[in-house]
């Protein structure tokens, strides 16, 4: 296996070799081959070998023989749904540039398709969390009289499918289809709250510490350091656990808990760079200038500070929600997140995991649980591509 090994590397290194000496041929020693490192040569060499690999699976995937096909079944949905993806991201931005305000045309024009992918399933992912209710053809809870529990996805009755249930049912039998809806309204709809009260706590106390300074600074600043000392997941799971235990007895949903806690752990990372922009804005003149004026902390703080503050707070924005999206997904998986009947994507991972034994002989029936992973992941990446663009806007970089 290792002399294998060692014989594919050392024949990729040659295939470098005579990609970089024929473009030098090819090109008249063109400075682009010329000056060439022999590790990008190399870094070609391996793009295109696992482009060639890739399109030879994606081949096998759609191979008339089910053994074949069904190993490469998820790499063949994979390419797929990137192909699709890529193309509809395309004709979002362009019909962007040509439809809406100048405001809004000017802004898809600047935009790179990885952003306008993340914009369009953000869009979709918030259509789907305000019109749950008329979209999903069930209810989230309901059980639907005379229908089958563990009816598998894909519609072939063969495999205990049904066509009037395309993704199938649960262990108890409820849709997965209008759980899966709902739980953009539960999951995303819950994630963007405790975001925004996340924020709400820990831009206003640390840009009170910038501003005031001295002690005040000093205490929030070591209680943060407190709180930021202890692993977030671990301590979300045993604030909830507790949680769990009160919230019965108080009589308020332990989804309330959850928001709070969720909020105040992160807030813990928003206080930090809220003062660290605060303290760089505090300097300037221009608050000097309205402490002059006899302003009060009130206008320094949100006339003066936050209009300056909201490029970078916004980008932190979307990170924020990605790890809250997250903590909340992981708690649900766990048992101690939004608790049934709401629909939740964590809650449907875990519940329906039991489809993934179906995943050697019938791969579409084992995409249950996947269906909620990927939806998590999905608005994971969207996010993130539209907070590195906007970071890239903020920084004043050019292309």
């Amino acid at each position: 296996m290792i002399l294998w090994i060692a014989a594919v590397l050392i024949g990729m290194g040659a295939l470098a070799w005579v990609f970089r000496f024929a473009g030098q041929a090819a090109t008249g020693n063109a400075p682009k081959f010329r000056d060439m490192p022999f590790g990008v040569a190399y870094g070609y060499v391996l793009a295109a070998l696992v482009v060639g690999w890739l399109i030879w699976a994606y081949f096998q995937g759609r191979s008339s023989d089910p053994a074949i096909a069904n190993k490469f079944f998820f790499l063949r949905i994979g390419i797929e749904g990137f192909i699709i993806f890529a193309i509809a991201a395309w004709l979002f931005r362009l019909a962007g540039r040509r439809v809406g305000t100048a405001w809004s045309r000017k802004m898809f024009r600047a935009m790179p398709l990885t952003a306008a992918f993340g914009v369009m399933i953000i869009l979709i992912y918030a259509i789907l969390a305000i019109f749950a209710g008329l979209l999903a053809p069930y209810g989230q809870e309901q059980i639907i009289p005379g229908v089958a529990a563990n009816i598998t996805p894909g519609g072939d009755p063969a495999l205990g499918g049904n066509l009037d249930f395309p993704l199938g049912t649960d262990q108890i039998g409820r849709d997965i289809l209008s759980r899966l809806i709902y739980g953009a309204q539960n999951t995303v709809g819950i994630a963007f709250a405790t975001t925004l009260l996340a924020f709400f706590l820990g831009g206003t106390l640390g840009f009170l510490a910038a501003t005031f300074g001295g002690w005040l600074d000093q205490v929030l600043s070591r209680m943060v350091d407190v709180l930021m000392a202890i692993p977030s997941l671990i301590f979300a799971l045993l604030l909830m656990t507790i949680a769990s235990v009160w919230a019965p007895r108080l009589g308020i949903p332990l989804t309330v808990f959850m928001v709070i806690i969720i909020a105040v752990i992160d807030s813990t990372r928003v206080f930090r760079l809220s003062r660290a922009v605060g303290q760089n804005i505090v300097v300037m003149d221009y608050i000097e200038a309205a402490k002059l004026r006899g302003e009060g902390f009130g206008y320094i703080i949100f006339k003066e500070i936050l209009p300056n503050a909201t490029a970078p707070l916004l980008a932190e924005f979307g990170l924020r929600f990605c790890f809250v999206f997250l903590t909340i997904a992981a708690l649900s998986f766990l048992g101690v997140g939004i608790q049934p009947p709401l629909a939740d994507w964590g809650t449907m991972v875990r519940d329906l995991s039991g489809f993934v034994n179906y995943a050697q002989f019938a791969p579409m029936a084992a995409t249950a649980p996947l269906l909620a992973a990927g939806a998590i992941a999905l608005l994971t990446v969207a996010v993130n591509f539209v907070v590195d663009w906007m970071l890239h806007k903020s920084s004043g970089l050019k292309e």
